[in-house]
């Protein structure tokens, strides 16, 4: 029973903070930690919660998603991204999903097994969380996405790859990124997660073959069931109140957890 509470408890965390700019691996990597919670698989009960973030996003972006993919594949027959703002969105979501999948492809086993101590965890929140005070404070960036050019994009698309260093955040540091060049908070964060759909998908795939390839025992379906439930349910509220909440409100108050979150780590790690 106490597994299936932790499954769910995973599944939550997972859901909330793989959207919201406070780190999805390093919440994740901590209540491992804290909790001593190893699942019998811990591949498929990743896969899992990984899986419920990206059922999120399809929900969430369906209409966007359709509507990128038809006008991707009339771009194949009549490339026309200079007249047809579609076309283009869609030409530069795939642009931006090239730095983070070619530093996942080369680095992605190195970073998930050299780069996921607690310290490292810690620095990347509180860097981040003071970047996001200082970008609120002096950058007023007005911009939408008909502004968008593959300058931006290839920025924010490297922000994405910094992001599979723990503590980094993906929506963080591409939130970050089209700030930097000069767009809405909401803008931004919009990008963000549509961005964030192929390169999730992508991961999500890969992780699927090594999962069927070694097989899954029989009583972690219900865990990783619990898992995929929840992070689906808590990652579609957290996009929903996320997109929102920054049409009116500044970063300022997740770049303050964000240091408070890094700094309370900071004295785990001292007195564990």
């Amino acid at each position: 029973m106490i597994d299936f509470l932790y499954a769910m408890l995973f599944g939550a965390i997972q859901g909330l903070t793989e959207f919201w700019p406070i780190s999805s691996s390093g919440h994740l990597v901590i209540a491992h930690d804290v909790l001593k919670f190893d699942f019998i698989d811990s591949l498929s009960f990743d896969v899992a919660l990984h899986l419920g973030t990206l059922v999120a996003l399809f929900i969430y972006f369906w209409s966007d998603i359709r509507l990128y993919i038809v006008a991707f594949a009339r771009s194949l027959a009549n490339f026309q991204v200079k007249t047809d703002a579609n076309q283009r969105l869609a030409w530069l979501l795939v642009l931006g999903t090239i730095p983070a999948a070619a530093v996942g492809f080369f680095l992605g086993d190195w970073i998930e097994s050299s780069v996921r101590a607690v310290w490292v965890v810690a620095s990347m929140l509180i860097l981040g969380g003071i970047l996001f005070i200082l970008f609120e404070r002096y950058l007023k960036p007005t911009k939408d996405l008909a502004a968008l050019g593959w300058r931006g994009t290839l920025v924010i698309g490297m922000a994405q790859a910094l992001a599979l260093v723990p503590g980094v955040s993906r929506s963080g540091a591409t939130i970050l990124a089209g700030l930097g060049a000069g767009f809405s908070r909401s803008t931004a964060a919009r990008f963000s997660f549509l961005l964030s759909i192929p390169i999730v998908f992508a991961a999500g795939i890969n992780q699927m073959l090594k999962v069927f390839s070694e097989g899954v025992s029989g009583n972690a379906w219900l865990l990783m069931a619990a898992g995929f439930v929840v992070s689906a349910i808590v990652g579609y509220g957290a996009i929903r109140f996320l997109l929102k909440f920054l049409v009116q409100h500044p970063l300022n108050v997740f770049g303050y957890y964000r240091i408070a979150f890094g700094l309370t780590l900071v004295v785990y790690v001292l007195l564990k």
